[in-house]
């Protein structure tokens, strides 16, 4: 180990690196309260594990790296989500209660590896996208101290942001994920609604909350997810869902941006410009982007805060509230005793409002395979925040608000820098199981944007390589048509966990027809070797556990067979019945059915 301990960068791969060297974990351990220390916040943390016991964890885990994925990483944990021996506060002294065990989603975190050191500061009982509802001090911005921290994870992005440690966890119903994440120039991924476990945690919209992960890159936060994810069976709303396997960045992606009436910049010139700067990358990455009306989401995102749903954040604090309401944050209060004035009858009318607008805001995902919207309008600072609470907390969640109401995964990173510095970022969002999807591509985005890393300096690596090949656990299939990426029915595969893998032509033995119907569709023929054509196609990978029910609505004359790629292996993939072809018309010559379909549309 020849670099200084103050110089080792806080992420997974350089940690990784440091242990296989010889690095002690205990060190590492030491290093994380000493950057605490040298960086001097008093509000990043409520609570603090006691340093000899945090160095005790760092011994138990032996004197080498055992295989475990956050093999002595230190990481701290969200004051609203529970971890035995510390209370758990929600940034309310007077809630406090101590755990009889872990959360789930920390217990998970442990048992890979990583070693806790504390609690951290979050807007109280999460509700907040400013950061500053907090009896303790404010955690300061890490990009720039005059503009709030953002919240209500506050705590979790500036240990972050501050490079005290490589990751930690949080939680997000309206926002809380990724807007502290984006104004702190960091990462924030909040996962599928259900896809990590939140027992253990203080609730604001239970049926919607997610436990998140805040990181300096985006594969670090995915190999945390990776960690944490997945069934808990004691969680009635945990979902029976793997985490889906990163893949290389697809060739196509179809991304919804904002249409002129949609974007939200609270009149910074200098925010849009980043904006589209993002975009530009997007498109140099391979993105094709489609102008959407966002007003119908905007909607929806008002029913969190100004609807019946808040009424969840009263039902969790409710006979601490109707005891000690002195005891709450003015505005906090103020926000939760709001539910009073709503009927059980208001809350149904709005969870069937909101299951018809799930069913008809989801079609979009059948014309696009993502959203690329602003993290948040624009930054604000401390001052304007404490002068106008309500109104600027409300603008910041302009893009969040209805992502978890609606079902859908979205992953914060920072995008093209704005000129004058402030802090700017972007998310991805997309349909329940997208997440390797977003994370793919946000990887990319982040690293195209070079911009600096929280208050560390660094710009953000290059991705790193994704494997082309199924691993364990997962089945290949080619797909020559619609679910190839970028197209019409793409959707299917990565709601299944799909992931790609790579792009390639079959054996010049094939040849392409069209079947026509409603909706017209290729199908591949296998005919004599050399006698047919090579065609364009692309191999992915489905989690064995999906593959069944993914093929089982492959429709006749349609089916899955064997079909050779140019470099003479073989894959399952997508063949038609011979006699459905004889009066099909044949597009072999266009090569593939991208081009055809392209060639058809400009007709």
């Amino acid at each position: 180990m020849t670099t200084k301990l103050s110089d080792l960068v806080f992420d997974l791969p350089s940690l990784a690196r440091a242990y296989a060297e010889g690095l002690d974990p205990v060190a590492v351990v030491d290093e994380a309260y000493d950057r605490l220390e040298a960086w001097n916040d008093p509000g990043i943390f409520i609570s603090l594990v006691d340093r000899e016991a945090a160095r005790k964890a760092a011994r138990a885990l032996g004197p080498t790296p055992d295989g475990r994925p956050l093999w002595g990483v230190p990481f701290a944990i969200k004051d609203s989500i529970d971890f035995k021996g510390l209370p758990t506060t929600a940034a309310c002294p007077d809630f406090a209660y101590e755990p009889e065990r872990h959360a789930p989603s920390v217990a998970r975190t442990l048992a890979a590896g990583a070693i806790a050191i504390g609690k951290l500061n979050l807007d109280q009982f999460a509700t907040g996208l400013v950061g500053v509802r907090t009896p303790y001090a404010v955690p300061r911005n890490t990009v720039d101290p005059a503009f709030v921290p953002g919240g209500s994870s506050s705590g979790s992005a500036v240990a972050v942001g501050a490079g005290v440690l490589p990751f930690t966890l949080g939680t997000d119903t309206a926002g809380s994920g990724r807007v502290p994440a984006g104004l702190n120039n960091i990462v924030g991924l909040k996962p599928t609604v259900g896809l990590t476990p939140t027992v253990g945690v203080v609730y604001s919209v239970r049926f919607v909350d997610g436990v998140t992960v805040f990181a300096t890159t985006v594969d670090d936060a995915y190999e945390v997810l990776a960690a944490i994810g997945g069934l808990d069976p004691a969680d009635g709303f945990s979902r029976d869902m793997a985490v889906p396997k990163l893949g290389p960045l697809q060739p196509v992606t179809r991304v919804a941006i904002p249409d002129a009436t949609s974007r939200r910049f609270g009149g910074s010139a200098a925010a849009e410009a980043a904006f589209d700067a993002t975009i530009e990358d997007v498109r140099r990455l391979g993105g094709e982007t489609v102008e959407i009306d966002l007003e119908s989401y905007f909607a929806v995102a008002r029913m969190l805060y100004e609807g019946s749903f808040v009424a969840s954040r009263y039902h969790q604090i409710r006979d601490f509230i109707e005891a000690s309401p002195e005891a709450l944050h003015p505005v906090t209060r103020g926000i939760i005793e709001g539910a009073r004035k709503f009927s059980a009858a208001d809350a149904y009318g709005d969870m069937y409002r909101l299951t018809e607008l799930r069913r008809t805001l989801g079609a979009v995902w059948s014309g696009v395979d993502c959203m690329l919207v602003p993290t948040y309008p624009r930054a604000h600072t401390v001052e304007a925040v404490l002068a106008d609470p309500i109104a600027l907390n409300s603008e910041l969640g302009a893009y969040t608000n209805f992502v978890n109401l609606l079902d859908y995964c979205a992953l914060a990173v920072p995008g093209r820098p704005r000129t004058d510095g402030v802090p700017a970022g972007v998310t991805l969002i997309g349909p329940a199981g997208a997440d390797g999807l977003l994370a793919s591509l946000g990887a990319a985005i982040h690293a195209a944007g070079a911009t600096p890393i929280g208050a560390t300096g660094r710009t953000p690596p290059k991705p790193a390589e994704r494997p082309a090949a199924a691993g364990p656990g997962e089945i290949e299939i080619a797909v020559v048509g619609a679910h190839m990426s970028g197209m019409a029915l793409n959707g299917e595969l990565t709601r299944q966990g799909g992931r790609f893998l790579r792009a390639t032509r079959t054996a010049p033995s094939y040849r392409l027809h069209l079947l026509e119907g409603r909706t017209p569709r290729p199908g591949l023929l296998r005919i004599a070797d050399g006698e047919g054509a090579s065609i364009e196609l692309e191999v992915w990978a489905l989690p064995a556990a999906n593959y069944g029910p993914f093929v089982s609505r492959v429709p006749a004359p349609l089916g899955i067979g064997w079909t050779k790629l140019a470099d003479g292996s073989e894959v399952l993939g997508f063949l038609v019945e011979a006699a459905a072809v004889a009066k099909a018309p044949d597009i072999t010559a266009y090569g593939g059915w991208r081009s055809y379909a392209r060639s058809a549309q400009a007709a």
